[in-house]
């Protein structure tokens, strides 16, 4: 947490122009940006908002230089958040955001197919031709609806983050002494629950109280075959 995701970025677009000078690129890359965990509100640490400008802005400047790229044509990003946390979503909270990146991408569509997880693993061995690795992931809805048959290589252009990425978290902060007691060193360490409360405040105002989690059940109902029952 004491490292920049944007330091990251860095370190993966130097290794993108040394793949482009090589000619070839490995078919799957895994990269963590984990600076959206936070310190909470720790006196001296980078705010929430901070943490989360760093980690955005890291996003998009990846985003762009793979789409600048001698490999974009041939490429797919998928982004998926650590976990919903269990906070606060007018749906259920544990939903959490999901990007799909690629040449093939539908711009500017919103896919609200239920996926989970294991939807995005199956969609990444597919295009890779690999096998399932259990029946999680053999059994997962792939991510067809986030794809259109012919490509757009329009690259992207990330924006410049509108606040202070080293913005840092005052002694008086709301959550403060919590803060410093949690393991924050450790992503999921701390209670979610209590962090997520800490975040809200110091981003929506000390007096903002968090609505509560909403948590629901989906279920898919089959067809019986069986008459007689």
């Amino acid at each position: 947490m004491e490292y920049p995701d944007m330091s990251r970025a860095d370190r993966f677009i130097s290794e993108l122009r040394r793949f482009e000078k090589e000619g070839e690129m490995p078919r799957l890359q895994i990269l963590r940006l984990p600076n959206d965990h936070t310190s909470g509100t720790s006196p001296g640490k980078l705010t929430p908002r901070a943490f989360m400008a760093d980690n955005d802005l890291a996003f998009g400047r990846i985003v762009e230089a793979v789409t600048r790229s001698r490999f974009w044509k041939d490429t797919a990003i998928f982004v998926l958040e650590d976990d919903a946390q269990n906070g606060p979503d007018h749906v259920d909270a544990h939903r959490s955001i999901a990007y799909v990146i690629s040449p093939y991408t539908r711009r500017g569509a919103k896919d609200s197919t239920m996926y989970s997880t294991s939807s995005m693993l199956r969609t990444i061995e597919l295009i890779l031709g690999l096998k399932p690795m259990s029946q999680f992931d053999a059994t997962a809805a792939p991510m067809y609806h986030c794809f259109q048959p012919r490509r757009d290589l329009r690259p992207y252009v990330h924006s410049p983050v509108p606040l202070d990425r080293w913005e840092r978290n005052l002694a008086g902060a709301w959550g403060a002494a919590e803060s410093q007691a949690m393991n924050l060193a450790q992503e999921d360490a701390a209670d979610d629950l209590r962090l997520n409360e800490i975040v809200w405040r110091s981003v929506k105002g000390a007096d903002s109280p968090m609505p509560a989690p909403v948590r629901a059940a989906f279920v898919r109902a089959g067809e019986d075959d069986d008459d007689d029952e």
